[in-house]
């Protein structure tokens, strides 16, 4: 239990025995009504909130020539897609994602077949694309070894049913996300056969500043530098919703060059991984998770 006062405590216990009243109070619906009405509930709750500012905010810079119209349509879209993905997360256990699923239709099945068959690590990179959750199930559930990275929830009673619940559903591999301990950790596991996936898509104060829809943001470099470091392959993935229902793309490996300049090969590298995020983007730009600051403070401000 982390350091905190009283009062920060008790919020805490209240703040679990909530989350614990919505779990027991979605048992009796199906995974298409919950799914609904989170979408509907957040469209309602999220433009009254102060997230909703910065998520028109970050719509601009990446989308600077949209009409008013249009950002005030993808504003809306962008609250159901979150407010699906946050309804949905208490019961993903209830899924299997295995193939000939209805659920879940994965495009480029047969990469990932190749890689478990082969046994072959490689560094997995995604975004917060719809719900990001669905992309751990398949790896997972379809046999795939590997070290998912994760940041624990300030409150720790949640983050323990947080992570009970991912084991529920077969994501039961987790390490602590950044630092070097967690470094030597994921080459460890690249080193003993098993593949790691990481999220490269948020603000990472300590990483680079790479262009993101033109405008430079800071990048975590953590994927590219343990692909090159392990001389492993780094292959992204995307997700895209049609309501409760998803499609899952294993794309081709990101191609890396080995100019002799580490810090060359890596930059470019993550600038390569900020074009596949932007691009999937532009494709379904009301699936991304806009209510993060993904660029500098100061155009939050205006």
């Amino acid at each position: 239990m982390p350091k905190a006062s009283l009062a920060r405590r008790i919020s805490w216990r209240v703040e679990a025995l909530a989350y614990d009243l919505v779990c027991l109070l979605l048992k009796p619906f199906s995974f298409d009504q919950i799914s609904a009405f989170g979408g509907w509930i957040v469209g309602l709750i999220g433009p009254l909130t102060s997230k909703h500012k910065i998520a028109r905010t970050g719509l601009r810079i990446a989308f600077p020539n949209a009409s008013d119209n249009e950002i005030k349509q993808l504003l809306r879209q962008q609250w159901n897609n979150t407010g699906r993905t946050f309804a949905e997360f208490p019961i993903l256990h209830r899924l299997d994602v295995r193939e000939q699923n209805k659920r879940v239709q994965v495009i480029g099945s047969e990469k990932l077949k190749a890689i478990i068959e082969n046994k072959t690590p490689v560094v997995i990179v995604t975004g917060h694309f719809a719900n990001w959750e669905i992309m751990a199930m398949v790896l997972t559930q379809w046999g795939l070894p590997v070290q998912i990275t994760y940041r624990p929830i300030n409150n720790p009673h949640i983050d323990r049913r947080v992570r009970r619940q991912r084991e529920a559903y077969g994501t039961k591999l987790m390490v602590p996300k950044s630092g070097p301990k967690s470094a030597r950790q994921l080459l460890e596991a690249l080193d003993n056969g098993e593949s790691i996936a990481l999220m490269n898509d948020q603000k990472f104060n300590q990483g680079m500043a790479v262009p993101f829809f033109g405008v430079e943001a800071m990048t975590a470099p953590g994927p590219t530098r343990l692909a090159q470091a392990s001389n492993t392959p780094l292959v992204p993935l995307s997700l895209v919703r049609d309501k409760a229902n998803f499609i899952m793309t294993i794309h081709d490996p990101i191609e890396f060059s080995d100019s002799g300049n580490r810090t060359h090969d890596v930059v470019e590298g993550v600038s390569k991984i900020n074009k596949f995020v932007e691009d999937r983007i532009r494709e379904n730009p009301s699936q991304w998770f806009w209510v993060h600051r993904r660029w500098p403070k100061s155009l939050y401000k205006t």
